[in-house]
Parts: structure tokens; C-alpha cells; sequence
């Protein structure tokens, strides 16, 4: 897990959230949740991860600015 801010100050927390089943590919994905009012959450079903290892790596080696680009992206898409 990784608390950051975006582009508002807002805090957010980003997160790896898996799901069971016997495919193992992309088994985990990239969420994101308001940690401020509102407590929204964004499901970044295509920022995927074969292990919880890895994706827990990679979180914690992302910039803020890579995360913020991340959840200004998907919150676009789901405007649509």
C-alpha cells in the first residue's frame, strides 16, 4: 500500500487487490482509494500483476507523479 496526494492535495491510498481462480496471469490489479470525504475508490483493471510480490514492489517504487498520472487517467475513463 501507498498513501499519496493528487493534483487537489486530496490523499489517496493505492493499493493491490487480487482475485482466486486458476489463471494466474494478471491475477492482481492496481486500486485506488480516497482516504479524504467522499471515500472514493478507482479499479485499475488494466494496471495488472502476476504477484502480489512484484505489484507490492512496484507500487513502492512508483513516483507520486506516476500515480497521480495513473488515477487522473482512469477517473477520465470513467467519465465516459
Amino acid at each position: 500500500m501507498r498513501e499519496f496526494r493528487d493534483e487537489d492535495g486530496k490523499r489517496w491510498l493505492a493499493r493491490v487487490e487480487g482475485h482466486d481462480g486458476l489463471d494466474y496471469q494478471g491475477r492482481y490489479h492496481l486500486v485506488m482509494e480516497s482516504l479524504d470525504e467522499g471515500g472514493d475508490t478507482v479499479e485499475l483493471t488494466d494496471v495488472r500483476w502476476n504477484s502480489l510480490d512484484y505489484a507490492r514492489s512496484t507500487l513502492e517504487t512508483s513516483s507520486d507523479a506516476e500515480l497521480r498520472r495513473r488515477l487522473r487517467s482512469a477517473r477520465g475513463r470513467s467519465l465516459r
